[in-house]
């Protein structure tokens, strides 16, 4: 019996503290302010710069997170290359399972940082046209198989499928 009142005790006196104290609060008092006024800024989970609108992370979202928004106005990349669309991560559909991060021909292809990711893509300085320009060589089963995914939602699908 003791014990039980023991436990009762430190669980009171810790809730007590947590309430009035603020104490093993994760939230800092700005954090607190945002929520409660409906403020709270959302890190930046697409590094529009550097994206190069190809729908690539849109097509293999299996939840069908990923939104393709149109751009104000259409951004020259190279002289073959023009971005008319940025990825758009929907929070409420998104599973975190990273294919469009891993996906990201800018990282996948070039070794540059992801343009995308569900948590927060971070401080980055990248200059994709010069990326672009430089050769790399990369196999015809590979490319078909990236052609694919960047102009066909319906691939993971079919290998779920066993297609």
């Amino acid at each position: 019996m003791s014990s039980i009142l023991r436990i009762a005790l430190e669980g009171a006196f810790t809730n007590f503290k947590r309430i009035f104290f603020a104490a093993d609060r994760v939230t800092d008092m700005d954090m607190r302010n945002q929520i409660a006024t409906l403020s709270v800024k959302v890190d930046d989970r697409v590094d529009e710069k550097a994206c190069i609108g190809c729908a690539g992370c849109a097509n293999v979202c299996p939840t069908g997170a990923v939104e393709m928004k149109e751009l104000a106005s259409p951004v020259k990349i190279t002289d073959d290359w023009v971005k008319t669309e940025v990825p758009e991560i929907n929070l409420e559909k998104c599973v975190v399972c990273y294919y469009c991060h891993d996906f990201c021909p800018v990282f996948s292809l070039y070794g540059e940082k992801g343009t995308i990711h569900p948590s927060n893509v971070g401080d980055q300085e990248v200059d994709i046209a010069s990326a672009l320009e430089q050769p790399f060589k990369i196999s015809d089963d590979k490319l078909k198989f990236i052609a694919q995914y960047l102009s066909d939602k319906t691939v993971l699908k079919n290998q779920e499928d066993g297609d």
